[in-house]
């Protein structure tokens, strides 16, 4: 009987020995990559909109209110998220920033987890090139680039001549022949006809395939859509009357005191053939590109639903953590502008939501955040060690467990020689004339009254102090950055 005993005592102990050395299931990670998306999401105050899904989601992760990005400009800002590191003087300057050559030793997000064993699969547009660290990736696809084409054109070059992917017959004739056509369709289609459903497809066989492969993966979905041109099936422009749509307060005037430099003329949207190439667009005009703008958010918004349900379906949502981003922000004719580049919050601010299955805190954070901050966050949360002297950001796991932190006392972003420093009570920018660093104008506003920004009040005597502080830390902690060395 003793024996008996000892015998079943001994096996518990193996049993229980064997469990506690057992490692941990590593959690997956699925990254919604959003292009041109301000928080114009009904989750984030924008009830205008039409966001169920993401709406949704939010209220299941933490979303973050004053998240910002560190460049508004697509290609730089992607390469400065996905390295961790902030753009300089020489450092990720534009859209056509490629990492392998401008911060070739760094070790990039994908790069890190593909590293630790994680399958790292490329979906539509994460970097902004489609040849660009090419071996971070087990996989790489975007929709159409990879076919036979006539031309014989390399998957870069065949992307680049169709990504705008017109439905309508006269404007898919056009771009066939000009490389160019309208900055918005509207078109009776279904949600899988245009590229980011076509994406949306491939992420959900994605999942299916990674679910049977039992082994941790890092997936991405990046979606064109919000960016130019502003084209979505038909439904969802219908989700909106026309006749509700207003244009922004600000639309006819730029900020009381502003420096002229810091408003843009958006020649990226004046590329488009219903857009003029001087002045401003008529208001009819004006409320077709808002329409439009709204109808890609509700589009994309569905497309996530369809990916969220698939995660969920294949049981993958109890250990994967979701990421929602979008690379800056836009402007919708605010101070008379469209598009991004620009120094303004319409620009800078982005939304992001990040669902972590195994923290019970979720809600809302105030907390202040750049995207930077995104690589070392999500290489925490996954255990994962971080390349040394390499990340300009800091994790925001804190947070996530408590979003009554404050998170950062202030936020840095670049936009060509224009330089900012984010708190969360004031925007300090300061245009810096490349040649011999000297300080040609300024801009401050108070965000403690509002992120309009219509008055400039940086040469105001009682904000004096204000700008004395934020000049310190502008040219104390990031003088490598205005420097370039």
């Amino acid at each position: 009987m003793k024996k008996a005993i000892f015998f079943c005592l001994l096996i518990l102990a193996i049993f229980i020995g064997a469990t506690l050395n057992q490692k941990p299931e590593r959690p997956n990670v699925l990254l919604f990559y959003m292009d041109d998306l301000r928080p114009e999401l009904g989750s984030f105050g924008a009830l205008q909109i039409h966001s169920p899904n993401i709406d949704s989601f939010a209220k299941k992760g933490m979303k973050f209110t004053n998240a910002y990005c560190n460049i508004p400009v697509c290609g730089a800002s992607r390469a400065s998220m996905l390295t961790g590191m902030l753009p300089t003087k020489n450092r990720f300057l534009n859209y056509n920033t490629f990492v392998e050559k401008e911060a070739q030793e760094a070790i990039t997000l994908p790069e890190l987890f593909k590293t630790n064993g994680y399958t790292t699969i490329s979906n539509g547009k994460i970097y902004h090139h489609l040849d660009d660290r090419k071996s971070d990736w087990d996989e790489i696809w975007r929709p159409y680039a990879f076919d036979e084409n006539r031309d014989d054109l390399a998957p870069t070059d065949y992307w680049q001549s169709l990504w705008k992917d017109y439905q309508n017959k006269d404007n898919r004739s056009r771009y066939q022949i000009t490389d160019n056509g309208p900055a918005y369709e509207c078109s009776e289609v279904s949600d899988y006809t245009y590229i980011d459903g076509l994406l949306t497809l491939k992420v959900i066989r994605d999942i299916e395939k990674l679910k049977k492969a039992n082994k941790p993966f890092f997936l991405t979905a990046g979606f064109i859509s919000n960016h130019l041109p502003f084209n979505a099936p038909k439904k969802y422009w219908n989700l909106y009357k026309r006749d509700l749509i207003e244009q922004p307060e600000n639309f006819n005037y730029i900020p009381k005191d502003a420096p002229n430099m810091s408003i843009s003329n958006w020649p990226e949207m004046r590329a488009y053939s219903n857009i003029p190439k001087q002045g401003q667009v008529s208001d009819s005009v004006a409320i077709d590109l808002i329409h439009g703008y709204y109808a890609t958010v509700s589009y994309v918004d569905a497309l996530i639903g369809k990916i969220l349900d698939e995660l969920k379906e294949q049981k993958l949502d109890h250990n994967t953590i979701v990421i929602l981003v979008s690379d800056h922000g836009y402007n919708l004719q605010e101070h008379t502008q469209w598009a991004k580049f620009t120094s303004y919050n319409t620009s800078t601010q982005v939304p992001l939501v990040i669902y972590n299955p195994f923290s019970k805190a979720k809600g809302t954070t105030n907390a202040l955040t750049s995207l930077v901050d995104i690589y070392p966050t999500i290489a925490e949360l996954c255990g994962l060690g971080v390349p040394e002297n390499q990340l300009d950001g800091t994790s925001l796991a804190p947070v996530l467990n408590n979003p009554n932190l404050g998170g950062k006392s202030h936020v840095f972003i670049k936009k060509t020689n224009a330089f900012t420093i984010k708190t969360r009570d004031f925007s300090y920018t300061e245009f810096i004339k490349p040649k011999d660093n000297t300080i040609i104008d300024k801009m401050l506003y108070d965000h403690r009254i509002s992120k309009v920004e219509n008055i400039n009040i940086a040469n105001k005597m009682e904000f004096e102090n204000t700008v004395s502080e934020l000049n310190y830390i502008l040219h104390s902690e990031y003088q490598k950055n205005i420097m370039g060395f």
